[in-house]
């Protein structure tokens, strides 16, 4: 996965956090075996932890300014995206929502734009305080992606994923699937209190699965607004096994049967392997977001 090394980035949409402190309270989540039963309980590539009983309590938890400000400084131009991890984030959300926004406005209709935090260890959203234990989630209570980076090194250690650039942006794009969803009215359809592999919840995921791969389907197409041309330059056949494979690594049977030794499909959260697999091929393979109506 390439891009285009004189395109310029749009960090505003990308808020660096990393460093900072929650102002007000402590998390309830912390690492440890507290951490191990987050990932059990399939916490990765979801929403805010307020829907899973995670939220501190504390009001108005907000994430603070990294005095740092380190993509602000640093992802300046695709290049930077080509060498940095970092800057390739704010390479994909800024491609992620030209695609949506262009999308929208095909159908006439409004793309409200959403932040991604970079975070370490602990964040403080409007959904609740959260560690990293929880792995990547969209809050619809602040419309923002959160992320922590170190992320990306558990998804290849710790559920043996191949990893690569695209596994990122994939989990990435997958988070504004929720997003996407957010706006459409969908997302609230996961709170139904139901578990399960046929739950409202397993097919919010693989909607958003979806809808990854439907952008996908048009990185190498969607023009950059502040250049006309494409932000992605590249994404081959290679890209595209590392998201599938990062999509099965994260099934609920997968991190099932890794920490619990057995496959128990009636708590599922997330889909299987194979689901998720099948899911962001749908929607990379169509381009059509119709075709991502996993409800049906």
């Amino acid at each position: 996965m390439r891009f285009d090394d004189d395109a310029d980035l749009d960090t505003s949409e990308v808020q660096d956090v990393r460093g900072s402190r929650i102002p007000g309270g402590k998390a309830t989540v912390g690492g440890g075996i507290a951490g191990v039963i987050a990932l059990i309980l399939g916490l990765l590539f979801g929403v805010g932890p307020d829907q899973l009983g995670l939220s501190s309590g504390d009001a108005d938890p907000v994430a603070t300014s990294s005095p740092a400000g380190q993509v602000r400084e640093s992802c300046l131009k695709g290049k930077d995206a080509n060498s940095r991890e970092d800057c390739r984030t704010v390479a994909v959300v800024n491609s992620v929502q030209d695609f949506w926004r262009q999308e929208f406005a095909r159908r006439d209709a409004d793309y409200s734009a959403a932040p991604t935090v970079l975070f370490g260890e602990r964040v403080g959203t409007a959904c609740g305080a959260a560690t990293s234990a929880v792995g990547p989630f969209y809050c619809p209570g602040d419309r923002k992606v959160y992320l922590d980076l170190g992320f990306f090194d558990d998804l290849r250690t710790k559920f043996g994923s191949s990893g690569g650039p695209f596994a990122q942006a994939y989990v990435v794009a997958h988070e504004y699937g929720h997003h996407v969803q957010n706006q459409m009215g969908t997302l609230g359809r996961s709170q139904d209190g139901r578990r399960g592999e046929n739950s409202n919840a397993v097919k919010v995921e693989l909607q958003a699965d979806c809808y990854a791969g439907v952008w996908a389907h048009h990185a190498t197409t969607t023009p950059d607004e502040s250049t006309g041309r494409p932000l992605v330059t590249e994404l081959t056949r290679a890209d595209v096994r590392d998201g599938l494979d990062a999509a099965a690594a994260v099934g609920d049977d997968r991190i099932q049967e890794r920490y619990q030794g057995r496959v128990t499909p009636e708590s599922w959260t997330h889909g299987s392997a194979a689901q998720r697999q099948q899911w962001f091929s749908t929607g990379f393979r169509t381009g059509d977001m119709a075709r991502c109506d996993t409800f049906a």
